[in-house]
């Protein structure tokens, strides 16, 4: 359960309390003794991470901030110092715990309070309680004390609360979540935070012609579905939408060309994409940005079912563009076209997609850096860069030239939908940018999402990478348009 947050504006004797030090200087607010002073003073010139000082009848954790290096990293170093702090933090079983800061950046209180809330996140939901005798928890409260506002303590509530339910939807297995039961997911998540959701059925989508949903859809016994999200507040600053796009794969088998060895494990979360979309419009909404912002999620399974698309098929996608089929477990960027092609009814501003959609981008960057394609303005790629660094979801760009897009020719159709064994990240988002027809920036988190164990707070098969990202972008562009005006 994720503790509630309380500013308090008094510290008392009891508290037990997490104190982030700018320098070495032990605040008297703290209570401590000459002795325990004496022995925090001794350890802090050891240069130790963090100092724990147990009293009779309180804790105390300090924690010095490093020098010397880029503002974003002590930022990053903090969020990890709560990771590395979690356990102990368990086991010393506090109902309430004060985090506070002395001489430090402004900020520091925050940033230690999410690192600590997405590193106690689990998924417990399937587990048993009975015959358990562990009775430690994490805090049921985290109370702030210094100078912080109003504002960043809601915006921290908000994102780390779609963190949460996010990484929810990411670890459900399909049998308790197909697409039919996401788009109902998403729904409520709507009608919670304030955004509309219109779910468009197998017979709307037929309708609509989507042929690359409709053929990845063919080998299961689920019906497809595409969730149009939207979020238009009446004091929007942007006169075009911008036009989120995330792909919705609940289960992922390769279809006929089959997933072999241990590469089937973790398909469940290859609606990665479309659950961190969701989260963004959650966040955005609940904090009220000042934007038109549209989701579009198109959702199923990749089966090899009696009626599965095969190899060498041809599909004529929602733009009336054919596509030779060269591999059925490329079908990511099947769905993730029809829902682009549909974005350009918008008039965007800028469109963006997020999937975890090949190996490649993860063998290429491991799980430091979200691989990013793009024909949009530099503006929007230097903005992205600098919100990345400020919540460590880093991007690093892979380039997009033409000549990569001449591997995706077909002798029978308009384009294929694998290139050669090269260049596979680029390769997939070239075959995304023939599907747009405004600005592209294509983000594939297969390597920072699908991680195989916890990378500090973002834990293994789901972190919800991008999410953080993604919600900070967009509310730099509603500043950016307010300074403007």
């Amino acid at each position: 359960m994720k503790p509630e947050i309380q500013i308090i504006t008094q510290i008392l004797p009891d508290h037990s309390v997490i104190c982030i030090l700018g320098g070495d200087h032990i605040p008297e607010r703290l209570m401590l003794s000459t002795q325990e002073i004496r022995f925090a003073q001794a350890q802090l010139q050891a240069k130790d991470e963090y100092i724990f000082i147990n009293s009779y009848n309180k804790s105390t954790y300090l924690i010095r901030l490093k020098d010397n290096i880029p503002h974003y990293k002590i930022r990053e170093e903090l969020r990890r110092t709560a990771y590395n702090l979690k356990k102990l933090i368990r086991e010393n079983n506090h109902t309430e715990l004060v985090i506070t800061s002395d001489k430090a950046y402004k900020g520091a209180i925050e940033d230690f309070t999410e690192g600590l809330l997405l590193s106690i996140y689990s998924f417990d939901k399937y587990k048993t309680k009975a015959g358990t005798d562990d009775k430690k928890h994490y805090p049921e409260k985290l109370l702030l004390s210094g100078d912080i506002q109003d504002s960043e303590i809601k915006w921290l509530i908000d994102l780390t609360d779609a963190v949460y339910f996010t990484r929810d939807l990411i670890q459900e297995p399909v049998n308790q979540l197909n697409a039919t039961s996401l788009s109902s997911e998403i729904k409520k998540i709507g009608d919670s935070a304030g955004f509309k959701v219109e779910v468009l059925t197998k017979g709307k989508i037929e309708a609509l012609k989507m042929g690359g949903l409709l053929a990845v859809n063919k080998g299961s016994v689920d019906p497809p579905v595409f969730c149009i999200l939207d979020w238009h507040p009446a004091n929007c600053r942007n006169d075009k939408p911008i036009v989120l796009v995330g792909k919705g794969i609940v289960y992922d088998t390769g279809g006929l060309n089959i997933k072999t060895g241990d590469f089937m494990a973790g398909m469940n979360g290859d609606m990665a994409g479309a659950a961190i979309v969701t989260g963004v419009m959650h966040t955005v909404a609940k904090t009220a940005i000042p934007l038109h912002i549209i989701g579009l999620i198109p959702s199923t399974d990749n089966r090899p079912g009696g009626n599965a698309y095969t190899q060498g098929d041809i599909i004529t996608m929602f733009n009336k563009m054919s596509v030779e089929i060269g591999n059925t477990d490329a079908e990511g960027r099947l769905i993730l076209a029809d829902a682009i092609s549909y974005a350009s009814k918008y008039s965007p501003e800028l469109i963006i997609d997020i999937a975890t959609l090949t190996g490649s981008a993860a063998m290429t960057f491991g799980n430091q850096a979200i691989a990013l394609m793009t024909n949009a303005d530099r503006k929007y790629i230097n903005l992205l860069e600098e919100c990345g660094k400020e919540v460590y979801e880093r991007i690093a760009e892979l380039p997009f030239w033409d000549e990569y897009g001449e591997l995706l020719k077909s002798d029978v159709a308009d384009l294929k939908n694998i290139g050669g064994r090269e260049a596979g990240a680029i390769i997939a988002g070239k075959f995304l940018e023939r599907f747009a027809e405004f600005p592209l920036i294509h983000l594939d988190i297969a390597g920072t999402e699908m991680l195989k164990k916890d990378d500090y707070y973002r834990p293994k098969s789901g972190s919800a990478s991008g999410l953080r990202l993604l919600s900070t972008f967009l509310r730099e562009i509603a500043y950016n348009y307010s300074e403007k005006k």
